[in-house]
């Protein structure tokens, strides 16, 4: 089951996940704190944060230096906790581009630290509220991911749902009401001690260059706890969808729903503005929409939806476009054989992920990176100029570029496709 796959064994022993299975007297846990201060919980914890890197927060402490020394950082980090003296320190802002946009995305950094406590308490958390989470989300969940998502959008458009709402939560992460949160989290977690270090963690001050300001609304968007808050917060959004009888999918904050007709379409596009209302949210009123799929494309999770065909979001394309770009410079003085290893670990990543596209989007893409290695050869050569049709493709033909070891987009979609 999914809270099982998801259960940090550190925490959840087999008489617990037995007891969630056959759900415990009224429905709300008691004595939670004492499981994210156990050293086995926050020894995990430190595993998992140290795993996925990261830069630091305001003390400047990196993941490096604070596993040098995790023995005494955890024991003073659990003498914290169980004596209610800890308190997470300001989280440090930064803005990273939106790929193929001049806009900006916020994400905070906690310090190494507070990340290490963030974890343990999902390791305590995510098993409770993941035993009820509906079905038709996928983000930030065990077994689920975007691959399923999208998977279930196909799904539904083959099965004839013609009708998209295209829905946009506008700047989501940062406007999630705490205390409407933490009354959700109160439904099934009654230990004060747990619901104040979440309450702490929401309104940990956040540092933007000089200025520091304490939060009234949000869980950032790069805090280990929020993608977990963030899919407690729109779990009721997606049970009532589903007692609507509406075919939903959502990934963390990005969601569609389809519609077999135009007027269930209209039906869900009113529920679902009512719920953002009452809920302290807000649509996005430029990238909300209705989409007839028969007659106009839709984008989601980084995928263009449109007709017959599964394209790239013109931002990702972008995205990559710019990666090779930066792995195949005229002027790199790598080997060919150096520059195209490291291109390749870009390129089976990416297409990992968009491997259910339409075939000539591949080779497409492969078509253009070679011009641009050709061109790279030219200049080599003492050659002028970028590399056009003709002459380069003679002297470095598709073959050639296949014997260096170049991975092909095209031929692992034919792999993918049809595999043996």
């Amino acid at each position: 089951m999914g809270f099982r796959a998801r259960a940090e064994p550190a925490v959840w022993t087999e008489r617990m996940l037995t007891a969630l299975e056959q759900g415990v007297k009224g429905g709300v846990w008691f004595s939670l704190i004492d499981k994210v201060y156990a050293p086995a919980n926050l020894a995990a914890a430190t595993a998992k944060v140290v795993s996925n890197r990261g830069a630091a927060g305001v003390d400047h402490v990196t993941v490096e230096q604070f596993n040098t020394h995790a023995a005494e950082e955890l024991r003073k980090l659990g003498g914290q906790l169980r004596q209610g003296t800890y308190q997470p320190q300001a989280i440090r802002r930064v803005y990273i581009p939106k790929p193929g946009s001049t806009e900006k995305r916020p994400l905070g950094i906690p310090t190494v630290r507070d990340r290490v406590v963030q974890a343990a308490v999902v390791h305590v958390l995510q098993p409770i509220f993941e035993r009820d989470f509906a079905p038709t989300s996928f983000g930030f969940r065990p077994r689920r991911g975007a691959q399923q998502a999208l998977a279930r959008v196909e799904e539904l458009l083959a099965a004839g749902y013609r009708y998209v709402v295209d829905a946009d939560l506008k700047s989501y992460f940062d406007s999630i009401p705490h205390g409407r949160l933490l009354e959700r989290l109160r439904v099934k977690v009654a230990d004060g001690r747990v619901l104040g270090l979440v309450e702490s963690f929401l309104k940990a001050g956040i540092l933007e260059d000089l200025r520091e300001w304490t939060p009234v609304a949000g869980a950032p968007q790069g805090a280990v706890l929020s993608p977990l808050l963030s899919n407690i917060y729109l779990d009721p959004l997606d049970q009532h969808m589903a007692a609507s009888g509406l075919a939903m999918v959502r990934y963390a904050d990005d969601f569609v729903i389809l519609c077999r007709t135009r007027a269930e379409a209209d039906r869900a596009l009113g529920l679902v503005q009512a719920w953002v209302e009452a809920n302290g949210l807000t649509l996005h009123p430029d990238k909300t929409r209705i989409v007839d799929t028969q007659a106009e494309s839709f984008d989601f999770l980084g995928y263009r939806f449109d007709r017959d065909k599964r394209l790239v979001r013109p931002k990702s394309l972008a995205k990559l476009k710019e990666a090779v770009r930066g792995k195949t410079k005229r002027t790199d003085g790598r080997s060919l054989a150096c520059i195209i290893a490291d291109l390749n670990r870009t390129l089976v990543g990416w297409f990992g992920y968009f491997r259910r596209c339409w075939e000539r989007v591949f080779s497409r893409l492969d078509g253009w990176i070679r011009r641009r290695l050709r061109s790279l050869l030219r200049k080599r050569q003492g050659r002028q100029g970028m590399s056009r049709h003709g002459a380069d493709e003679v002297r470095w033909p598709n073959a050639y570029f296949a014997d260096q070891g170049l991975f092909s987009l095209k031929m692992a979609h034919g792999r993918f496709v049809n595999p043996l």
